[in-house]
């Protein structure tokens, strides 16, 4: 099959994209005093680990999800959300800063597998730093996994106690909880289980083979919705019992896909197809549907737009409500790169709301190739088992295909499980050739990284394989009367973020600006850049 790609041409293109991103600068956002919060939104993210839509408020009977869609009835359930990559470090990444893991050069799973964090663009930051800047108390609870160590100036408290019951009085909040219930490891079985879900009614795809080890995995997966619906019940009874529903737009979403083989690691539906959920009282029409395609990037630009902070202008997302809202996308883009230990297998999609279009860079890199965590699925070892019995038919075969096509494209509303490949298709070649164009521009634009050798990837990030070290900030001083100086704080490293404490303090806050200092008071600053080490603490003291 003719592709109509030359692959060296898109890599000379990448190039041409990392040197325009380069050029661009962080805008900062509106400030506004921490003593300011009363009245100010709260936000609270409810995250949890690798599942699908597969939720009763999306129509699946089979489910057992009653708090969940309790709080769709109350918001929105927004149907097209996918996230940039199937799996979950390349994913957090993206949406921590709102750029695609391909620009970040955060799209291998995972950097320290090659012992490296990944260096973003220099004006690249969490996000959250502007909502701490804005004022706004940020506590996640607790996972992080961005493909580079969490700076120290993202949040305020990060980890298992992490909450918004933490921050001081009237404060605002931006709180994150990671639900771990659903994560892929708990679908592997259990000593003594006993199922809730019946496996003998679960839906079993097309590509996998109806067994009942395959249909006892399925639902295990099941089971563990039903458990982490339990404890989202759990946190938004502790947001009404402290008197913040009201005030807090609550988000409900899932780092990607089912965590099960050819959904988790693979750019399908079943990979990037994920639940999306907000509530906020008063403003969103409770039970809304929205089927906007929507990519999980563009939670940040949300969260500042509704926090009315302007954001930076190198965010790829777009804000989803707010007065920022964005126009409705056409396309959402994603991909795949190395697994693991495995090689690096560049694959690229563009979706609209009916097409799944695939680009194979790599089709000499099997589908099946073997990764140790999968292979502890039951269902991978039983779908490997039947492959060298010979006995897989029809789509169960698919995943065995070797080499993989250049291309694949799918009509996802008559093929919901993307198993029938319309590219060799006549019928199909102006919509194989419109989205073909829509993932070249969507490449380029990005400046996405995928193609590059990984080898010069790490160099270029960590000159000789050593990490490189934020410069120590430096202090400018000006007395404005007796015992009191205005202190600036700057740090000769592109791109770095400076915290500070005063006194007794235990948190660091963002320095955005001159800070008073009064006579006999102790100023601890530190900086740090994405990737880098931290640097060195300095002191002042007040005279």
């Amino acid at each position: 099959m003719q592709s109509g790609i030359d692959r060296r041409r898109f890599i000379k293109s990448v190039a041409l994209g990392v040197a325009a991103l380069a050029l661009q600068r962080p805008v900062r956002s509106k400030e506004h005093p921490a003593e300011a919060g009363r009245g100010r939104l709260n936000f609270l993210w409810i995250s949890c680990e690798d599942i699908s839509p597969d939720l009763g408020c999306y129509g699946d009977r089979y489910a057992e999800t009653p708090n969940l869609d309790r709080l769709a009835g109350q918001g929105r359930q927004y149907t097209n959300a996918f996230v940039s990559f199937p799996v979950c470090a390349p994913t957090r990444s993206s949406i921590i800063t709102g750029v695609h893991p391909g620009t970040l050069g955060t799209m291998h799973m995972r950097t320290k597998n090659k012992g490296y964090q990944a260096v973003v663009p220099p004006q690249v930051k969490c996000f959250t730093e502007y909502l701490r800047a804005a004022g706004y108390y940020c506590s996640n609870k607790s996972k992080t996994d961005y493909q580079f160590a969490s700076p120290f100036t993202a949040w305020d408290e990060c980890g298992k106690k992490a909450h918004w019951r933490n921050r001081p009085k009237d404060m605002p909040f931006f709180s994150v909880i990671n639900l771990t219930t659903t994560h892929e490891s708990r679908c592997w079985p259990r000593k003594g289980e006993k199922l809730v879900h019946d496996p003998a009614a679960v839906e079993v795809p097309p590509y996998y083979s109806d067994t009942p080890v395959v249909r006892r995995n399925l639902a295990r997966y099941y089971d563990n919705i039903t458990k982490m619906d339990k404890e989202v019940g759990s946190i938004l009874e502790q947001l009404e019992r402290d008197g913040l529903a009201e005030n807090t737009v609550v988000f409900f979403w899932s780092d990607h896909g089912r965590g099960l083989p050819r959904c988790k690691r693979w750019p399908y539906d079943s990979g990037l197809h994920v639940p999306l959920i907000i509530r906020r009282p008063g403003v969103i029409k409770p039970g809304s549907v929205c089927d906007d395609l929507v990519n999980l990037i563009d939670l940040a630009p949300t969260v500042l737009s509704l926090a009315d902070i302007e954001a930076p202008s190198y965010i790829q997302g777009g804000a989803l409500l707010g007065r920022g809202k964005s126009k409705p996308r056409a396309y959402v883009f994603g991909g795949r790169n190395r697994m693991d230990l495995g090689p690096n297998d560049y694959i690229r999609t563009a979706r609209d709301k009916r097409y799944r279009y695939i680009r194979n860079f790599t089709p000499e890199v099997p589908y099946a190739q073997r990764i140790d965590y999968m292979e502890k699925m039951p269902i991978m070892q039983e779908w490997r088992r039947l492959n060298a019995e010979g006995a897989l038919t029809g789509p169960q075969r698919l995943f065995f295909q070797h080499p993989k096509p250049g291309e694949e494209l799918y009509d996802v509303a008559a093929d919901p499980h993307e198993v029938n490949n319309l590219a060799d298709s006549a019928q199909h070649q102006d919509v194989l050739r419109r989205m073909r164009t829509a993932l070249e521009k969507w490449i380029k634009e990005t400046g996405d990284l995928g193609g590059m050798d990984e080898d010069e990837l790490i160099e270029r990030m960590w000159p000789g394989r050593k990490q490189p070290q934020t410069a120590a900030p430096t202090f400018e001083t000006t007395s404005v009367r007796p015992h009191i100086t205005i202190l600036r704080i700057t740090c000769a490293t592109e791109g770095a973020s400076v915290g500070y404490r005063i006194g007794n303090q235990r948190r660091w806050l963002i320095y955005a600006g001159p800070i008073s200092v009064r006579g006999g008071s102790m100023v601890q600053a530190k900086a740090i850049r994405i990737g880098y080490k931290e640097s060195e603490m300095v002191r002042f003291k007040g005279s």
